[in-house]
């Protein structure tokens, strides 16, 4: 089993077959999360290349012609855009690591499946196989009310349509890892 990966704050998973939900849930969950006190930050894995700035923009432009990286800032935000040339796959720690800046007191990671990280496994009947809600970093399955499956006895059952459930549980488990790691409250 590999190492999991860790930071100074809580990191989860939330691991589901495409077409389940994950971004949908999330958008109910991070304003349920922030209402239990927790800063929540959000790594999102995207299966494609995508675009951040527009072509004819400046930042575009600057990209474009081999600035590396990238920095655009206003009093309202500000976004990083560095090329990955030759990367399969985005390195999960690295991108871990440049939240610890931001004192999160959770990192979800949406997608990267594969990782060593605790995780929050979500299914629906009829999307994807089941083997998903299998594995050592299986921490909690959310499963529609047509998905009854058999789990694993260390393995937290709660209901994908129940988003309040969800997040009282995730508050739980931050604080107990939390606790478990040393880390703070």
């Amino acid at each position: 089993m590999e190492k999991e990966l860790t930071a100074s704050f809580p990191i989860l998973g939330i691991a589901a077959w495409s077409g389940t939900g994950k971004t949908t849930l999330l958008e109910k969950l991070l304003p349920q999360l922030g209402e239990l006190g927790l800063k929540v930050a959000v790594i999102k894995h995207a299966h494609h290349s995508f675009e951040v700035d527009q072509p004819g923009k400046d930042s575009y432009k600057l990209r474009s012609a081999g600035a590396a990286p990238v920095l655009v800032a206003s009093r309202q935000r500000f976004a990083l855009m560095q090329e990955t040339p030759g990367q399969d796959e985005p390195d999960l720690a690295q991108l871990i690591a440049m939240m610890t800046p931001h004192h999160p007191d959770l990192v979800i990671v949406e997608g990267f499946k594969a990782s060593p990280i605790p995780k929050l496994v979500l299914y629906r009947n009829g999307i994807g196989d089941a083997t998903i809600l299998t594995g050592p970093w299986v921490e909690a399955v959310a499963l529609s009310a047509s998905a009854p499956i058999e789990l694993a006895d260390s393995v937290v059952q709660l209901n994908l349509d129940d988003s309040q459930a969800i997040a009282d549980w995730i508050a739980i488990w931050v604080n107990a890892k939390n606790n478990m790691l040393g880390l703070r409250n």
